[in-house]
């Protein structure tokens, strides 16, 4: 699971050292030839960023956005109207649970082999088919020691992703990790990952444990 971090008000910027990514990874293929995919341009050229302005969480910043939005929020270059992934868990959509009926905003756990932890999380974005991306949030709150999406990430395939259909269906938006967690809670989806470690389901890790 490689990291994401779309969607953060300062993902990306003028500065890479500044940015929590360089900015050739919000072009299509990490190729500066490549259409710019991870944030908003002028007029959608694809090619002059919309800079976060003094009233924005990161002034000067370019607007990240993400597959997953707020849609009571009409405003599309207000970066909280997508999902923050340095605040909250979220995965890719991968292509065998879109034919499952799984659909951008619907509930996931998630939970790593190696660490042994297991987080609730939502679908927040797209575009990697094999679903092997999931956000900074999600990989620090799993155990990992990132800080940011220049490197790091689980290269071998020990996260397990369980996607749940259509639990979502009234689309809420969440600004906060806890917000999304009470509401996971409330759905009683399956946490139990033993069939990967027999005898021990794993720990589920909430927000206040993991922010600790």
């Amino acid at each position: 699971m490689a990291i994401d971090v779309d969607g953060a008000p300062n993902a990306y910027g003028p500065k890479n050292s500044d940015a929590l990514d360089n900015e050739l990874n919000a072009h299509a293929g990490a190729k500066k030839t490549g259409a710019i995919v991870g944030y908003l341009t002028k007029g959608n050229d694809r090619k002059t960023p919309i800079l976060q302005g003094p009233n924005d969480p990161c002034p000067g910043f370019y607007i990240s956005t993400t597959g997953y939005y707020d849609r009571s929020n009409p405003n599309v270059e207000d970066p909280r109207r997508y999902v923050n992934a340095a605040e909250i868990n979220y995965t890719l959509l991968a292509t065998v649970a879109k034919q499952a009926g799984v659909k951008l905003g619907d509930f996931c756990t998630v939970h790593s082999l190696r660490t042994g932890r297991i987080v609730y999380a939502i679908v927040g974005d797209a575009g990697n088919s094999r679903g092997r991306e999931g956000s900074l949030a999600l990989l620090q709150r799993l155990g990992y020691k990132v800080k940011d999406g220049k490197s790091g990430g689980e290269g071998q395939n020990q996260i397990a992703v369980r996607y749940f259909a259509k639990t979502n269906p009234d689309q809420l938006f969440f600004l906060r990790q806890p917000e999304l967690e009470t509401r996971a809670r409330s759905l009683d989806i399956d946490t139990d990952f033993s069939k990967y470690h027999p005898g021990d389901p794993g720990k589920l890790v909430f927000d206040t444990v993991a922010a600790a």
